[in-house]
């Protein structure tokens, strides 16, 4: 491995409203402090904190989040470039706009650990591990991925079917395929099967190896990333890119766009206590109901309650999520909180 420090680039786009009534689109739950004292957001950024290790982060968010981040910033002692996306066009373009900042500032072969600024990792020293097993990887061209071995067979995660171990590196292995989002039956066989792991959302790459595999699989992509950040503006750690560049740019994700189609992909399989917070579901996997929150539960089972505010009793009852909070309520059973949108959509339908 080369001692180029790694750039960082903190993705802090989406509304995150499957965490309603808590998270909206004006305040994500990147922004919230669900679990602990320091915002999801706050713990992203600390994760890479070591200057021995890495450069100053590069986040990219949305104009609606732009404030929340600089502030985010400010509190944690925190320095960062911030590109401010002027029109959101999901993560194939985020991550075009950073590596193509990146060539600018850092040259081709600086190497991009790409992360949600929205997901948990308890274990920090074992996600630093898989970064640096997947670093040889990285610098010979690869594509790196990180894969989470699967504890239940959960349909709201994508999944990677691994192959043989990449020659040369050790720890690094082929992707086989990438399965998004499937059906119960289908998740429990993968997970029964050993060789699939939970996509992280979470990359490892040389910035000009991503442009590259941009341009030849979402050529409108990279175009547009390329005239938006030759376009764009400084306005101190904001960068602004051009809006006209990107009123065209497709909106894909980077799985869709580059990673379900290249050949140069690779994934490393990590054990770093991962979570996507994707759900309150998966919070209530990590969290419990809050001691301090005004909640007192009876004869309850299974149950995950929380509230921001209202006194919330509940007697005799099994297998429920109940969140509270001033913007509404919401009442589910326990394993169908993927499902909040459908709620969201109703009740937009509904609305005078």
């Amino acid at each position: 491995m080369s001692e180029q420090l790694i750039v960082p680039v903190v993705l802090s786009g989406g509304g995150g409203t499957r965490l309603w009534p808590y998270s909206t689109n004006e305040t994500p739950k990147q922004f919230l402090r669900l679990l602990g004292q320091k915002t999801p957001f706050s713990e992203t950024l600390g994760r890479v904190s070591d200057r021995r290790r890495f450069e100053v982060p590069i986040v990219v968010a949305g104009h609606l989040h732009a404030e929340l981040c600089e502030r985010e910033l400010s509190e944690a002692g925190h320095d960062a470039h911030l590109i401010i996306e002027p029109c959101a066009r999901n993560t194939a373009a985020a991550i075009g706009l950073a590596a193509r900042f990146v060539v600018g500032e850092f040259g081709g072969d600086a190497l991009l650990l790409v992360m949600p600024s929205d997901h948990v990792i308890d274990d920090v020293p074992a996600f630093i591990e898989a970064v640096r097993v997947g670093e040889s990887a990285a610098e010979a061209g690869r594509l790196v991925t990180f894969g989470v071995r699967p504890t239940y067979a959960d349909t709201g995660y994508g999944y990677i079917q691994s192959g043989s171990e990449l020659t040369n590196t050790s720890g690094a292995l082929e992707v086989e395929r990438f399965v998004e989002k499937p059906p119960r039956d289908r998740a429990e066989a993968m997970v029964a099967d050993g060789k699939h792991l939970w996509n992280a959302g979470i990359f490892l790459f040389r910035a000009q190896d991503l442009l590259d595999e941009l341009n030849k699989l979402a050529p409108k992509i990279f175009a547009a990333a390329e005239g938006a950040i030759a376009g764009s503006v400084r306005e101190g750690i904001r960068i602004v890119p051009s809006a006209n560049a990107l009123e065209t740019c497709p909106r894909e994700s980077i799985d869709y766009a580059v990673m379900e189609h290249s050949s140069r992909v690779a994934v490393v399989p990590m054990a770093a206590g991962w979570s996507d917070l994707g759900s309150w579901d998966a919070l209530a996997a990590l969290d419990g109901t809050p001691a301090d929150e005004p909640v007192t539960l009876i004869d309850c089972d299974d149950c995950y309650v929380r509230s921001e505010g209202p006194p919330v009793a509940a007697l005799g009852v099994r297998d429920l999520i109940v969140v509270a909070s001033h913007r509404g309520v919401l009442v589910l059973p326990r394993g169908r909180s993927q499902e909040v949108k459908q709620l969201l959509a109703a009740m937009a339908d509904k609305a005078p």
